[in-house]
């Protein structure tokens, strides 16, 4: 039976200018024939397992073509309105996941985005151990409906890149929200890094060997291992003192504004929260069946509409943290002059809350956009179970077996399938779930782009990250940051040749660690891109870091690529700068512009030796940008 490997699709794009790698399979010894419309052809023999693989000459931006494939056993395939262009890989975890959708509840981001010569792809497939072929999803034209289902980040870095080139423009985008670099890492390349050996073993111990859990572990999932050790739940309290009813008096319930984590408003434990809202019904919702958009919810949730359950995430998903709740309600309950929404959340590790983002809650009609409410803002809350801090045991793993954070199995699931398909580069928005160990990020991601460009066989290919975005609580004094120190593993990437950056340290959210504000993020990588990998006439980036000099009087100058008309973004001085001795703590600097460099001093510091710029999880007020109003990446350095 002649095949194309499943990336192969009608509406596909493939790369331009450079040979074009075709793959599938077909009877052992069949010779194969393959021609794009009417230019060159050519012709490989199947081996023994029947896989074959040929390379078509290279072709100029165009299209649309027919591509056919044939058999000498007079077998064919045939695709059609194929496109010749360049194609992006769009990788990395949640912030790159992240849909138009769940940034746009107004649908304005993707009104009117017909862009026949954008063609998208989503790879979906579930984790597996083993190399995979399947993606999961279908090539298909750029459209209004299609984008908006499609990563943010990634379709309107395609965009601006279509806007500016005018070619056909392929996006790929391959991205699994809370995973670690460990994940995508291939296995030959993990344990060539000094702690992959170790995490290698231990996983394919578990993996070919006795799958069942033994008491105390090691569990393969945060789930497994709470549903067996964790604090017993064995009814719903709040559900049997009424609280999901709409005639509950939750009068001397405290208010939390939402959307938040609880951690955030200074409940630091693990447990279930109850969060409820009495909103008035306009006569143009009443009597009729609404969807109810709550946002995220992490991590757990039982939702109720005037004391009837509409629906929740349980055990079921290991993404509910992070996945937006959606929940028709039906019409019965729509009849009355006020709707009451009660929430049931719970959490048993690391954050909980409802935690949107903000333009995701709200309640709207289900077969329209209008009128919809509002849900951000007070809700009543009440505490049913605090669990206190709850610490997974050395046995934990959220690494095992089937779960998408075991070593190299988004290499063998998400990226596997794509190898060797013509490419031209990739962008990269991951971090966040390596932020506790920036030493080893700091390894591990020239380790990764290594690895992609040596499998996929065609050269130092553009390799784009974005740094993570400031979240969390702003601080009023200098303070050490994992972010930070992960934002910094990310800049010393830029060694590598061919690699770029995205500085996002301005467009985060404090409370969101999926902020919403994902268009200049695509905008910069797509700077950066035209700058460096199409030559056009564009400043990449916001300043870079170059060197750090010692001045007289006990000032430091520091100067950066990318800096012309170096200003802030307010007129004032540059905030946000720390410098310490040799040894000794951080301080606030004073700071002025000198041309396209900045100086920094303190007058109780005569002989400054560290200088820090934006370096917190979320560096408020941060103001230093260049000509194009793009922010400068943070960084430390010493003399």
């Amino acid at each position: 039976m002649l095949t194309l490997a499943p990336i192969f699709q009608d509406h596909a794009v493939l790369q331009r200018d450079q040979p074009i790698p075709l793959w599938g399979h077909a009877r052992p010894g069949d010779k194969i024939h393959a021609r794009l419309s009417d230019f060159l052809p050519a012709s490989t023999t199947a081996n023994d397992d029947g896989s074959w693989l040929l390379r078509l000459p290279a072709v100029a931006a165009g299209g649309p073509f027919t591509l056919r494939i044939t058999a000498e056993t007079g077998e064919s395939v045939a695709l059609t309105d194929i496109l010749v262009g360049d194609v992006w890989v769009c990788s990395g975890q949640s912030n790159m996941e992240w849909k138009l959708s769940q940034c746009d509840a107004d649908s304005t981001q993707s009104a009117g985005a017909d862009y026949p010569h954008i063609r998208l792809l989503t790879i979906a497939t579930n984790a597996q151990a083993d190399p995979q072929t399947a993606v999961g999803g279908r090539w298909l034209p750029c459209t209004p409906d299609t984008i908006s289902a499609f990563s943010a980040v990634g379709g309107w870095f395609g965009r601006f890149l279509h806007s500016e080139l005018r070619i056909p423009i392929g996006l790929i985008a391959n991205a699994w929200g809370g995973t670690r670099i460990e994940a995508w890492l291939s296995r030959e390349a993990l344990m060539t890094d000094p702690d992959g050996p170790a995490e290698v073993t231990a996983y394919e111990a578990l993996l070919y060997g006795h799958r069942a859990i033994p008491p105390g572990g090691p569990y393969p999932s945060a789930d497994e291992w709470f549903q067996a050790e964790g604090p017993e739940n064995p009814l719903n309290q709040g559900e049997a003192n009424g609280w999901h009813l709409p005639e509950f008096n939750d009068a001397s319930w405290p208010e939390m504004d939402i959307p938040c984590r609880w951690q955030d408003r200074g409940h630091d434990f693990n447990g279930i929260f109850w969060f409820r809202r009495t909103l008035p019904l306009p006569p143009a919702l009443r009597s009729r069946p609404l969807l109810l958009q709550l946002g995220a919810i992490d991590k757990h949730d039982q939702s109720y509409v005037n004391g009837v359950q509409i629906g929740g995430i349980n055990w079921e998903n290991r993404d509910s943290w992070c996945t937006p709740r959606s929940y028709t309600v039906p019409p019965e309950l729509t009849g009355g002059e006020t709707l009451t929404i009660a929430v049931r959340a719970r959490s048993h590790l690391y954050h909980g809350g409802m935690i949107g983002p903000a333009n995701a809650m709200r309640l709207t009609p289900a077969d329209a956009p209008d009128p919809s409410l509002a849900l951000t803002g007070p809700w009543r809350y009440a505490i049913e179970q605090n669990w206190g801090i709850i610490t997974p045991p050395a046995t934990f793993s959220n690494n095992g077996p089937g779960g998408q954070n075991a070593p190299y199995t988004l290499f063998n699931t998400r990226l596997h399938p794509v190898i060797p398909y013509g490419i031209r580069g990739f962008t990269w928005y991951q971090g966040e779930s390596n932020a506790a160990n920036a030493a080893a990020y700091r390894r591990q991601l020239p380790l990764m782009i290594h690895d992609w460009r040596r499998v996929f066989g065609q050269g130092d290919l553009p390799f784009l990250i974005v740094q993570l975005a400031n979240y969390m609580a702003a601080h009023d004094e200098p303070t050490e940051s994992d972010w930070a120190e992960l934002r910094e593993a990310q800049r010393a990437a830029l060694a590598l040749p061919a690699t770029g950056l995205a500085v996002a340290i301005d467009v985060g959210d404090a409370n969101d660690i999926h902020p919403i504000a994902k268009q200049p993020v695509g905008f910069r990588l797509a700077r950066w891109a035209l700058a460096k990998v199409y030559g056009r006439p564009v400043l990449p980036s916001g300043p870079l870091f170059r060197t750090l000099q010692p001045e007289p009087g006990g000032r430091l100058r520091v100067t950066f690529d990318y800096a012309d008309g170096l200003h802030t973004l307010d007129g004032q001085p540059v905030r946000h700068v720390a410098i310490a001795p040799a040894q000794g703590p951080y301080r606030w600097a004073e700071t002025a512009l000198d041309g396209d460099t900045l100086l920094a001093w303190h007058p109780d510091i005569p002989e400054p030796h560290r200088l820090r710029y934006a370096w917190a999880d979320n560096p408020a007020g941060c103001n230093l940008i260049n000509r194009d109003d793009l922010p400068a990446s943070p960084f430390q350095a010493s003399l």
